[in-house]
C-alpha cells in the first residue's frame, strides 16, 4: 500500500481538535507515571506479591518507557509520525486494559513494560506535532497546552488514583485510560496530518549503548532505596553498566557517519541549556510530588483525598501561569519569564522550609500555589526558546532526548530526596533523642498535666513518637531547602538562553517537508 502523502503546512486544519486529542494522549500517558502508585498496595494482596516485588509493577513501566523514548524520533521519521503515534495510543489503550484484567505478578509486569513502550513515544511525539502545525508565533501557546497534561497529569495523578481505588478498586487505574484513549485515538486518526518520512539509517551500536545506559541508571535509581544503595552488589553492577553504555554511546556518535542522535542539537545554545533547565524542573516538581503525600499522610494524618485536594491549588496555579505565559511569551524575553518562574519555585521551597507539625493547610496550599505558578512560568518559555533555534529536521529526536532528560530529572530528583530523607531522619532522631536528659523528662513528667500518672513506659513511647515526628519534619524541611538551592543554582544559567528571532505573523509553520 502506498504512503499517505504529506499534508502541506497551509492546508492543516482542525488545528483545535487535533491539539485536544494530542493532549488526550499525552495525559493518559502521563497519569500512568504516577497514578499507580497509591494503588499498589491493594495490587499486592490481589496478585500474591511481597512488599519488596510489587515495585516491580512501576520499575517496569518506568525502565521500558526511558530505553524506548529515544527511539521515537527514528520510528516516526521511519514509518511516519502520524502511524507512529496512532500505534502508539492504540498499544496503551490495549496493554492499559491488559493491566486492568491481569491475574499474576508476572502478567503484570509483563503488560507494564509493554505498557511503557507503547507509551514512550507519545509525549515526545504530541510535543513535535504541535511545534510543526503552528507557526512560530504561536509556538508559546502550543506548549502551554501541552505543558499543561505534562506538569498537571503527575500533580492529580495519585489523588485520582486513591479515589478510583477507594471507590471502585485498583484495575480503574488502568481501566480509566480506555475511554481517555478512545477519545484521543479517534481524533487522531481524523485530523492528524501526515508528515513526510525520511529514510535514515538505523544506528543499532548507538541506540543498544543508550539503552544500556538509560535502563541500567533506572533500574539503580528505582532499586537503590529497596536494596540499600552501595551495599548491595546490584547496585556497583546497574551503576557500571550505566557509566559504560553513556560512555561508549558519546564516543560511537561522534565517530560514526550515521548517529543514532546527531550530536549537531548540542550545538545549539538554546536547545543544550534547556536541557539542563528541563532536568531542574524534572527534580523540583516530581521531587515535591514524592515528598508531599507521605509527609501528610504520617505527619499530619491527612486521608488520600483530603491529600489531593490540599495539593490541588498547586495544579490551578500550573494552569494558570502557563496560560498567561503563552500569551507573554511573544510579548516579553523568554529568558525573563524562565528567571521569574525559577525566582517564584525558590520563594515556595523556602516557604516550605517554614512547615511545622503543628500549623494548618494554609502554608501547604499558599506555597504549592506558588511553586504552580514558578514551574508553570519556566515550562512555557523554556520549551519554546529550547526549540526556537534548533534544525527542525533534528526536533523529532531533539523533542525525544527533551523528555528523556525531564524523566530522568525526576528519577534522580525522587531518589536524591528519599536517600536525604532517610539519612537525615537517622540523624536528627539520635540528636534530638540525645537532648532528652533524664532531669528534662523529670520536669516534663512534673508539669504535663497527667503526665505522672501514666508510668515510665508510656511516657517513654509519648516521647519516642513526639521525637520521630520532629525528626521526619526536620528531615522534609532539609529536603525542601536543598531543592530550593538547586532551583537557585539554575537561574544564572538563563543568561546562556538567546532570544529567538521574530517571525513575520503568518508564516507558515515549521514543519519540515521533505
Amino acid at each position: 500500500m502506498a504512503a499517505a502523502q504529506p499534508t502541506p503546512p497551509g492546508e492543516i486544519r482542525h488545528h483545535g481538535l487535533i491539539t485536544l486529542s494530542l493532549m488526550l494522549a499525552t495525559i493518559m500517558q502521563v497519569l500512568d507515571t504516577t497514578i499507580a502508585n497509591v494503588a499498589l498496595p491493594s495490587m499486592r494482596a490481589d496478585l500474591g506479591a511481597s512488599s519488596d516485588t510489587i515495585n516491580w509493577v512501576l520499575t517496569s513501566y518506568i525502565v521500558a518507557a526511558a530505553i524506548v523514548t529515544p527511539l521515537s524520533g527514528w520510528l516516526s521519521e521511519r514509518y511516519g509520525r502520524k502511524e507512529v503515534f496512532v500505534t502508539s495510543v492504540a498499544g496503551f489503550v490495549l496493554t492499559s486494559m491488559l493491566c486492568g484484567i491481569a491475574w499474576s505478578l508476572e502478567t503484570m509486569v509483563l503488560f507494564r513494560m509493554a505498557q511503557g513502550v507503547f507509551g514512550a513515544a507519545i509525549v515526545p511525539l504530541s510535543q513535535t506535532f504541535l511545534l510543526d502545525i503552528n507557526p512560530r508565533e504561536k509556538h508559546g501557546q502550543a506548549m502551554a497546552m501541552w505543558g499543561a497534561g505534562i506538569m498537571v497529569g503527575p500533580i492529580i495523578g495519585p489523588t485520582l488514583g486513591g479515589y478510583l481505588t477507594e471507590t471502585l478498586n485498583w484495575r480503574w487505574v488502568f481501566y480509566i485510560n480506555v475511554p481517555l484513549g478512545a477519545i484521543a485515538l479517534a481524533g487522531c486518526m481524523a485530523y492528524l496530518p501526515n508528515m513526510a518520512r525520511r529514510l535514515r539509517r538505523f544506528d543499532f551500536i548507538g541506540f543498544a549503548m543508550l539503552g544500556l545506559g538509560v535502563g541500567a541508571l533506572q533500574l539503580m535509581l528505582d532499586r537503590g532505596a529497596e536494596v540499600d544503595w552501595f551495599a548491595a552488589t546490584e547496585i556497583w553492577i546497574e551503576l557500571a553498566l550505566a557509566l559504560t553504555g553513556f560512555w561508549v554511546f558519546v564516543v560511537w556518535i561522534n565517530g560514526v557517519e550515521h548517529p543514532f542522535l546527531d550530536p549537531k542539537m548540542f550545538l545549539d545554545r538554546n536547545f543544550a541549556t534547556g536541557l539542563v533547565f528541563i532536568f531542574v524542573v524534572g527534580i523540583v516538581l516530581l521531587a515535591s510530588l514524592a515528598l508531599l503525600p507521605p509527609m501528610l499522610s504520617v505527619i499530619f494524618g491527612y486521608p488520600v483525598m483530603t491529600t489531593g485536594l490540599v495539593m490541588a491549588p498547586r495544579g490551578v496555579g500550573t494552569m494558570a501561569s502557563m496560560i498567561l505565559a503563552g500569551k507573554l511569551v511573544r510579548l516579553v524575553d523568554p529568558r525573563k519569564l524562565v528567571v521569574t518562574g525559577l525566582g517564584l519555585t525558590s520563594v515556595s521551597l523556602w516557604m516550605m522550609t517554614g512547615f511545622s507539625p503543628q500549623m494548618n493547610a494554609t502554608p501547604i496550599v499558599l506555597s504549592g500555589l506558588v511553586q504552580g505558578l514558578g514551574l508553570g512560568l519556566v515550562f512555557v518559555p523554556l520549551s519554546t526558546v529550547a526549540f526556537a533555534t534548533i534544525n527542525p529536521q533534528l526536533r523529532g529526536d531533539a523533542t525525544a532526548l527533551f523528555s528523556l532528560v525531564r524523566n530522568i530529572g525526576s528519577s534522580i530528583g525522587i531518589s536524591a530526596v528519599t536517600v536525604l530523607l532517610t539519612h537525615n531522619v537517622a540523624v536528627n532522631h539520635s540528636e534530638l533523642a540525645a537532648s532528652l536528659t533524664p532531669e528534662r523528662i523529670a520536669a516534663l513528667a512534673a508539669n504535663g498535666p497527667g503526665l505522672a500518672q501514666q508510668g515510665q513506659g508510656v511516657l517513654w513511647a509519648m516521647l519516642d513518637q513526639l521525637v520521630t515526628v520532629q525528626a521526619l519534619m526536620i528531615s522534609y524541611v532539609d529536603d525542601f531547602k536543598a531543592m530550593m538551592w538547586v532551583t537557585l543554582a539554575a537561574i544564572p544559567l538563563a543568561a546562556l538562553l538567546r532570544k529567538p528571532e521574530a517571525q513575520p505573523p503568518g508564516a507558515a509553520p515549521a514543519a519540515h517537508m521533505d
